[in-house]
């Protein structure tokens, strides 16, 4: 659970960032490529773009939604059981959570405090933590499913 510190927290530095929320995720994907080069061949067919805007409406909704998340959880279970589907593992997670966090951080520079940066860090791991859990239960399901129809 979020305190209400750590929200205040979030939508102050999402609010700093303003303007400049077309710039997180040009330099957020460089960011996660740069950590792990192999996670490019997840998105060959992706026109990047069109995800850089998904990325920030993501962003903006959970920013919105901080203090109704049972609200929000619905769409991030589908999210995590879509994320699967293309491929992304446990391992990807900390990966994007790692580029996030320094993308605020160049985007906000000292006003990313030690604070912002664990507020942000408990908001990820929280939401990246569901999900996880339904992209683990639709997979558990997947192979359930194909194991009972196999003939």
């Amino acid at each position: 659970m979020m305190t209400a510190d750590q929200i205040a927290t979030i939508r102050s530095t999402w609010n700093l960032m303003g303007a400049t929320t077309d710039a997180v995720a040009p330099l957020f994907y460089d960011r996660l490529f740069q950590r792990d080069p192999l996670l490019r061949a997840l998105f060959t067919s992706t026109d990047m773009p069109a995800q850089g805007e998904k990325l920030a409406q993501t962003l903006a909704v959970v920013v919105r939604g901080l203090d109704h998340l049972d609200q929000l959880m619905p769409a991030v279970q589908a999210l995590g059981r879509r994320h699967a589907t293309y491929g992304v593992q446990d391992a990807h997670y900390d990966l994007v959570g790692a580029a996030l966090l320094d993308t605020f951080a160049d985007i906000l520079g000292d006003a990313f405090t030690a604070d912002a940066r664990s507020a942000w860090a408990t908001a990820y791991g929280a939401l990246a933590t569901v999900m996880q859990q339904a992209a683990a239960s639709a997979n558990a399901h997947a192979t359930t499913h194909a194991a009972i129809s196999a003939p």
